[in-house]
Formats: C-alpha cells, structure tokens, sequence
C-alpha cells in the first residue's frame, strides 16, 4: 500500500502540471511503476480522481453553467465569480481567460490514470487465479476512457449530426500514458466511434452489478452505450441498451418515504444509483449564490413531491436546488430515473406508444404523492413523446443532463429551446443551434499545439 500511495502522489503531481495537464508536460515516467493487479485496481478505485468523490467532482460542469435551470444575483456575477463563470452565464463568444480550465484538464487525468492501468495490465500475464481481476482492471479503465471522452465531446466538440460527424471536429483521442504523445484532433465520428469501441470491449469483461457504484459494471455499460446511441438518433440501439441497463439495476426511490425535512435529502451511493460521479465544482451553480429559476419551479405540480424533494426555500421567494443525488456535490453519474426515461424516449420514437406511457407512469408512480398521480395517456406516439421529454425536463434537472439535450434535441426540431437571461437591463440570448453550444478549446492547448483547429463561436 505504501508503493500504491507514492503511485498516487506522483500522478497526482504530474496532473497539476502547468502545461496543458497531461496533453504537453513531460512526467518521468520510470517512477510511475504500478506493476500488480492490486495497484492497477488501486489506481482505479481513487474514487476523488476518478469519480470525483468528496466534493471535488470530476465531470465538466460548463454546460450545467450555461444552462436556465438558476439565476445569479447581478451583484455576485460581476463581484464575486471569476470570469470565466460570468463569460459562461452570458453565453459570451470568448469564455476562457488563458486559465487552466478543470472541465478539460480533470477528465484527461481520468484518461491518463486508465491509460496507465491499461498498459500495466500487458506485463501481467492472466492465468486462472487471476481472470476475474485482470478482467476488471482492463474493463474499468475502458469504461472510464469512454465515459471522459463522452463528457468532453459534450463540451469541446459540436453536437453529432450523421451529415457532418465524418468532418467535424471532435475531440484528441488520448489512447496512451505517453504525454509525448502527439496531440490531434480526431473527427466527431472517431469520438463516438472510440466511445463505443471502448464500451464494447468493457461489457463482457465486467460484473453485472459493481461492488461499489463508483466502480463500472455491465449495467453502467448499457447505459452509456444507451446515453452515446440516443445522442446519435439511434433509438432503436438506445432502446436496447437501455432496456439491458434496467433489465439488471432498476430500483427507484419511493419519494414518499425521503426526508425533506434535512438539508439535503438524498444519500451518495442510494439505490438508483448505477455509476456515482459528480461535477466539478462551480460556485456559479451551488446553494447560497445559484437560485433556481421561477419558470423551472413552476413546472411541478403541488402533488409532485419533486417540488419539495429538490428544492429549498433560502428566503421567501428564493430557492435553491438541494435534491442531488451526490448529495453536497452535483451528480452527474448515472441513475436508473434516467434509464427509464430514456427508454420511454426510445419507445416513443420508434411507435411503440403503450410501452412508452408504462415506462413514464411506472417512474411518476415513485415521485407524486400517494394516491395523487393520475397516469398519463396519449393517443399517439408523437405526443408520448412530448410528454417524457416534459418530464425529463423535470426529472433530470442538475445532473448535466441539460445540456446535451438541448444540443440533441434542438438538431432534430422537435422540442428547440431559446435560451435568454437579463443581466443588468441587458438581454442575452442563445438560440437553438448556436455555435456557442460547443465550447473552444482551452487557450493553453492551444498554446503548445497552434496547429490545431478551434472551435468557432
């Protein structure tokens, strides 16, 4: 273990390089020496780095940032947040101030620690004693590389589109520990290609249900793959994926039995829980200075217990969101709430109106007060589906979810979504399918790497 820890330490101090955080600086890589399963396994269950544990988060949060689900006080937004989180609020053309951006940093040390593990396991022969573990070592760390290059494509990297994914640019595809390793960036079509392949892979090698929500499993497996296809306008693949996912870990929360009289009601690690990850923290989105916006509030009904369950009152007037699942940090890991719907989504799109409607009532059953909830009912499959993404809107709020609908679903025309904030008598706007949706790449990459291509804004 004291080997395991100076592991540890040493990556931990090449993460905190200044240049570029692993995509430039130049670690020595004799003293990075995990040589046993256990140090691999080890490596990958330091859940604060890999899964964002302890309030650090791990996930980008600027789309959650750029999202209407809060408001900032005027004073506070200019007074007391940096620039960056005010540049993100207004939706300005250029975001990033030559800082060290963590949305793009702390996910490529994910990369770099699977990466690592990876590459361990080829000096580690397998054999009958050790299968199981080899297999979950090799498992975890794809899935890890697959689920931090989907969350960097939701950021860095346009919204997939079939007519364009083979030209636009996605995001670089680190597959090696070797920080010397040439930085490009590969199309949006290799991005999600990489995603599934490295999904693929990891399926067979994992258990159906993990030891622990922070490690992967088969079940976190489907569900990304369910995530990455409906992003594709794959309904069908989503659908079965998805249907995979619940087919092995479906339990829901009754919301009549959680306590809204505590702070924060939910507990880390609950029982929908499928994979734990948070957000990396902003105080652009957390209580005390994030107030949830009146129009989102105002969507649950009195008998939706949502309306209690996930929000607080901080003064008359003013709340605060405060139903996370990762309780004092935002989650943004995997839930089956979001399987379910995801499914009903899928059912929808592909005219299966009845099983759509069974999965979104079975979900609502668990969120309204007992005895209140009156099944939905549709006539056709188009509006089933305006129902679920209704009530996806109101279900997934603050998990990082947003943001990627909106950049999927404005592409489609189906449910396009104006956002706007008033900031100082001052109305900013950003319309559907604005280049702004996809962040630039941070000043610094580009700094060491001139050759590679920016994203428009």
């Amino acid at each position: 273990m004291k080997n395991v820890f100076a592991i540890f330490c040493i990556l931990i101090f090449f993460a905190a390089c200044k240049k570029s955080s692993f995509l430039d600086a130049r670690p020595d890589q004799s003293l990075v020496v995990p040589s046993s399963l256990a140090d691999l396994q080890a490596l990958l269950d330091n859940d604060r780095i890999m899964n964002g544990t302890n309030g650090l988060g791990v996930t980008p949060s600027l789309g959650e940032a750029a999202c209407t689900d809060y408001y900032i006080n005027e004073d506070d937004l200019y007074g007391f947040l940096s620039p960056l989180e005010s540049n993100a609020y207004t939706w300005q053309q250029q975001v990033f101030n030559g800082e060290h951006i963590l949305d793009w940093n702390l996910p490529y040390k994910v990369i770099f620690y699977a990466n690592t593990a990876l590459e361990g396991l080829s000096n580690i022969p397998v054999d009958n004693s050790n299968q199981t573990a080899w297999n979950n070592v090799k498992g975890s760390a794809l899935f890890y590389r697959a689920f931090m290059f989907w969350q960097l494509a939701q950021i860095f990297a346009p919204p997939y589109d079939s007519a364009t994914a083979e030209t636009d640019w996605g995001i670089p595809l680190r597959m090696k520990s070797d920080i010397n390793e040439a930085i490009q960036r590969a199309t949006v079509a290799a991005t999600y290609q990489q995603i599934i392949n490295d999904l693929t892979e990891a399926l067979p090698l994992l258990p159906d249900i993990p030891l622990y929500a922070t490690r992967p499993s088969k079940a976190a497996v489907h569900a990304m793959l369910a995530k990455v296809y409906m992003i594709m306008h794959n309904y069908t693949a989503a659908m079965e994926h998805a249907d995979a996912c619940l087919q092995l870990q479906s339990a829901l929360i009754d919301y009549n039995t959680v306590d809204t009289t505590v702070a924060f009601p939910f507990t880390e690690l609950n029982e929908e829980t499928i994979f734990y990850s948070t957000a990396i923290y902003y105080t652009i989105t957390v209580p005390n200075y994030a107030a949830v916006d009146t129009t989102l509030y105002n969507i649950y009904g009195e008998n939706d217990l949502r309306k209690k369950v996930f929000f607080s009152e901080l003064s008359p007037g003013i709340r605060t969101f405060s139903g996370s699942y990762g309780k004092y940090a935002l989650f943004s890991g995997i839930a089956a709430d979001e399987m379910i719907l995801t499914r009903a989504e899928c059912y929808a799109r592909i005219g299966n109106t009845e099983a759509a409607l069974n999965d979104l009532n079975s979900l609502l059953a668990k969120r309204y007060r007992t005895g209140t909830f009156i099944p939905y009912t549709a006539t056709t499959a188009t509006e089933a589906l305006l129902l679920i993404l209704k009530e996806r809107r109101k279900e997934l709020v603050m998990r990082g979810v947003r943001w990627t609908d909106l950049r999927r679903l404005n592409k489609e025309g189906i449910y396009t979504t104006e956002l706007s904030r008033t900031v100082n008598a001052v109305t900013y706007s950003l319309p559907p399918n604005d280049p702004r949706y996809t962040y630039p790449i941070p000043d610094e990459v580009i700094s060491f790497n001139p050759d590679m291509p920016q994203n428009s804004r």
